[in-house]
This record gives structure tokens, C-alpha cells and sequence, in this order.
């Protein structure tokens, strides 16, 4: 097997240890060639250009940019997202955002061996947990204006400070956080910003 036979991959993650990890696994595939890591999201896409991976392995929080707007921006190369956010709001982000595979990063060495296996040849990847998660959750009851709110809420703003943010009045804001608690089965605007925080709907 020749250079050219092998798999070009570019690592992206933000905590050393972890793309060191990686990169030791990956290199004892004898079809893998790890072409570079970088350990910001902004610099994906010119390390893409500069560097022509197949496949884009990218950590999804990361700084300067996530790895869900990295892939937005990435052409020429199938991209991997590696999460630790569990919640199926965020898989749907990566895969609106042109990812064409998203799992854990709990997930064992020879799953990530398969899934960069499966989006380099024109599958998609998706960590079953979350597949399954996605499936029992449903789509985001929210609305646009619920999920606005709550995000400020999240930023520990009051219900004066939202009303004059988003031009509303206090009883609206209220109304909206009231609307967001019975959605998410929460007794609290903390618990209500938790819970859809967590299944990746902010």
C-alpha cells in the first residue's frame, strides 16, 4: 500500500492530551496518515485548504470558533464531530451545519476507527446513543422567541433586563418563560434553561 492509498486526517481539539490520544490511535491504522492538528476552530478551514484531509476529525467545543461552525465553513473534505454533549439538538446543528458524522468522545477506539471509515467513503456516522436520544426527544418544542429568552436567562439576566433587550413587556417575558416551563416539564426558569440547554436546543 502506497501513501496515496491512505486516509488524510486532520485533528482539531483544543486540550493537547486528547489530540495526542487521538493522533497515537489513529497512527496505528496502517491506512490513516494524521496531516496536521490544530487546536482552534478558526483555523479548521485553512488547515483544510493548506493541508487536503480526507477527513476533518473536530472536537465540537473548541475556542475561537465550535466545531459545529468550523464544518459550516469546511469544503473539499468529509467532516467528524467528537462531542461530550450528549443532548440530540446539537447533532442536529453538526449535520445541518454539512457534518457527515457526529459521536461521542466516550465512544471506544475502533467506533471512531469505523466512523471516520464510513463518512470518508460518503456515509454518515451517528453515535447510536444519540441516535436513540434523538428519536425518544423529538423535535424542539420551543420557539424562536422562547429560545431567545431563555438563553438570556441562562446569561443570568432578570425578566426587566429581557423585556428591555427584546423590546417586550415584563408580562410577555413572563408569559414566555411560563409557556418554555410547561414545554420542558420544568419548575423553574433555572431548570427550564438546564433542560434545554442540555438537550442542545439553545
Amino acid at each position: 500500500m502506497t501513501d496515496t492509498d491512505r486516509l488524510r486526517i486532520l485533528i482539531a481539539d483544543d486540550v493537547d492530551l486528547v489530540a495526542e490520544a487521538f493522533q497515537a490511535l489513529l497512527d496505528t491504522e496502517p491506512t490513516f496518515e494524521v496531516v496536521g492538528r490544530v487546536s482552534r476552530g478558526d483555523e479548521v478551514a485553512a488547515a483544510v485548504e493548506r493541508l487536503s484531509p480526507d477527513v476533518a476529525v473536530l472536537d465540537v467545543d473548541m475556542p475561537g470558533m465550535s466545531g459545529i461552525e468550523a464544518a459550516a465553513g469546511v469544503s473539499g473534505c468529509k467532516v467528524l464531530l467528537l462531542t461530550a454533549l450528549e443532548g440530540p439538538g446539537h447533532m442536529h446543528k453538526a449535520l445541518a451545519a454539512g457534518a457527515n458524522g457526529y459521536i461521542l468522545k466516550s465512544t471506544t477506539g475502533s467506533r471512531l476507527v469505523e466512523a471516520i471509515r464510513t463518512v470518508a467513503s460518503g456515509g454518515t456516522a451517528i453515535d447510536p446513543e444519540l441516535a436513540a436520544e434523538a428519536l425518544r426527544s423529538g423535535p424542539c418544542p420551543l420557539t424562536d422567541r422562547e429560545i431567545d429568552i431563555l438563553r438570556l436567562v441562562g446569561q443570568g439576566r432578570s425578566t426587566e433586563a429581557i423585556a428591555g433587550e427584546l423590546y417586550l413587556s415584563r408580562g410577555t417575558v413572563r408569559n414566555y418563560l411560563s409557556n418554555a416551563m410547561v414545554k420542558l416539564d420544568a419548575e423553574s426558569r433555572a431548570e427550564a434553561f438546564a433542560k434545554a440547554e442540555r438537550r442542545g436546543w439553545l
